[in-house]
C-alpha cells in the first residue's frame, strides 16, 4: 500500500490507553432485561469512550420482543456494550453490558466466560423481565448485586417488598441507583467489588 505524506494514520485517543500503573483487570457483566439501561450505564460511567451495539428497532421484532412499558424504544443492543473504569491506579473494570432482549440471549455464553461477577439492573415498572435473568446468574453460579434503577415514573418500593417479589438472598446487595449519573454507577460497581471481597473471604 502507497502511503503518501498526506495520509493520516490515527491511534487510540490518549484516554483510552490503558494505565501504565494498572497491574490487575476485572471483568464484569452488566445484565438486565430490555430497555433498563445497561446501555446507559455502560456510558455513563466509562472513562474510555464506550463501545455499543445499538440498532434501530425494526419490524422484525415485532411480536417477538416483550416492549411493554418501554414502547418509547427506538434502539436496542444486538451484541454487547464495552466500557472501561479504573477503581484504582492498579486496578481496572472491564465492563460488559449484554443485549435484554431474549432472542439475543445465546451471546451470553461468550460474556460470561472469565467474568468475576455481574450486576442486575432493575426497573421496577417492569420486575417480571428480571425473573429470567436472576435465574440463569443463579444457574451459572455467577455472583451479583441488584441495582435498581430509579426512572422518573417508576414506583418506589421498600427493598423487603422487592427482596420478596425478586426471591433474593438476604446476603445478596441491593441498591438504588441512577444509571445515567457517572457517581451513581460507580458506586454500585464498587458494592460489587466490596460484595466479591467478601465472598472471598469467607470462601478463603
Amino acid at each position: 500500500m502507497d502511503f503518501r505524506s498526506s495520509d493520516t494514520i490515527t491511534g487510540p485517543r490518549s484516554e483510552d490507553i490503558l494505565p501504565t500503573t494498572a497491574t490487575s483487570a476485572v471483568k464484569i457483566v452488566i445484565v438486565g432485561g430490555f430497555g433498563v439501561g445497561k446501555t446507559t450505564m455502560v456510558g455513563s460511567v466509562s472513562e474510555i469512550r464506550p463501545l455499543t451495539t445499538e440498532e434501530t428497532m425494526t419490524q422484525a421484532g415485532v411480536g417477538v420482543d416483550d416492549n411493554s412499558g418501554v414502547e418509547s424504544k427506538t434502539a436496542t443492543t444486538v451484541a454487547m456494550d464495552f466500557g472501561r473504569i479504573s477503581i484504582t491506579e492498579q486496578l481496572v473494570l472491564y465492563l460488559f453490558g449484554t443485549p435484554g432482549q431474549e432472542r439475543f440471549w445465546f451471546l451470553w455464553n461468550g460474556l460470561f466466560e472469565g467474568a468475576l461477577g455481574a450486576v442486575v439492573l432493575v426497573d421496577t415498572r417492569r420486575l417480571q423481565v428480571s425473573f429470567d435473568v436472576i435465574g440463569r446468574l443463579e444457574e451459572r453460579g455467577v455472583p451479583f448485586v441488584v441495582a435498581v434503577n430509579t426512572f422518573p415514573d417508576a414506583p418506589h418500593h421498600p427493598v423487603e417488598a422487592l427482596r420478596k417479589a425478586l426471591d433474593l438472598p438476604d446476603a445478596v446487595p441491593m441498591v438504588d441507583c441512577d444509571a445515567r449519573q457517572r457517581a451513581s454507577s460507580r458506586d454500585v460497581l464498587l458494592t460489587l467489588m466490596g460484595y466479591l471481597h467478601s465472598l472471598a473471604a469467607q470462601s478463603g
